[in-house]
């Protein structure tokens, strides 16, 4: 994918990000209450396994757009493209407001450098 197709999808990756970040969030909760024995006001079990549906069903729509999903804590994204001619990835992590990173395929996230 170009950089420029990468730009057009992350607004709606970041959106998508964000809803997921919730949603780690209630289900770290949700789960924490129900191990120790806890209510949260959350919900339980269903809201659980809703949130946990919401997440994947956020995961495969990203893998299905060829975005490679590469960590939700924090939520890590890498879209393959090629620069001069080089596999790479162009590199976006929560909290990033725009693509300004990638790194050659096989240097992974160490081997950030800024576009």
């Amino acid at each position: 994918m170009t950089l420029d197709e990468a730009r057009a999808l992350l607004p709606a990756v970041i959106a998508e990000a964000a809803e997921l970040i919730a949603a780690r969030a209630d289900l770290a909760e949700i789960d924490f209450q129900r191990r120790t024995g806890g209510r949260s006001e959350l919900g339980g079990l269903p809201e659980l396994k809703g949130l946990q549906a919401r997440i994947e069903e956020i995961l495969s729509g990203w893998n299905e757009q060829g975005i490679e999903v590469k960590g939700i804590a924090p939520v890590l994204v890498d879209f393959p493209s090629l620069l001069d001619g080089a596999s790479v990835r162009l590199c976006w992590i929560e909290g990033e407001r725009e693509l300004g990173w990638y790194h050659r395929t096989e240097l992974g996230f160490a081997g950030r450098r800024p576009l």
